[in-house]
């Protein structure tokens, strides 16, 4: 059987329990500096962290950040750590995950629905699933 690719698929409220229970577990949002600025961000004050930020893609080419893991490095972010990577809605998470793991860090997270979620049936997100549906805490700008 292959070896899987990432460390897996993880729900928001698992994600904070790790967060929260592993002193140096980290949140890695790796949305776009304009999801940042006007979606908002996940709050992680009540458990003496905060999200580190690291675009996946680039707004607007949306072309793969060729820094990204240089940029977990230079904060800190080390193999050993458990690393969970979260975006709009666990696309490019799961991506960057894959990349990581592939650069022998063993422990990655995609946080499965991302900050947002999945679309209701109304086309909007932040009601099906994701950080915000779970009602954990977020914050804006």
């Amino acid at each position: 059987m292959p070896e899987q690719a990432y460390a897996g698929d993880i729900s928001a409220r698992e994600a904070w329990e790790l967060l929260s229970s592993e002193s140096d577990a980290v949140l890695v949002d790796c949305r776009t500096t304009a999801e940042w600025s006007f979606v908002g961000v996940a709050d992680l004050d009540s458990v003496g962290k905060a999200p580190l930020m690291a675009e996946w893609q680039g707004y607007p080419s949306m072309a793969v950040n060729p820094n990204f893991a240089d940029t977990l490095r230079d904060e800190g972010v080390t193999p050993d750590r458990a690393v969970v990577f979260m975006c709009r809605s666990g696309v490019r998470s799961k991506a960057a995950a894959i990349e990581m793991t592939g650069r022998g860090y063993g422990r990655c997270y995609n946080l499965a629905g991302g900050f947002e979620g999945g679309l209701d049936e109304e086309g909007h997100r932040g009601t099906v699933n994701g950080w915000k549906s779970a009602g954990l805490p977020w914050r804006q700008s």
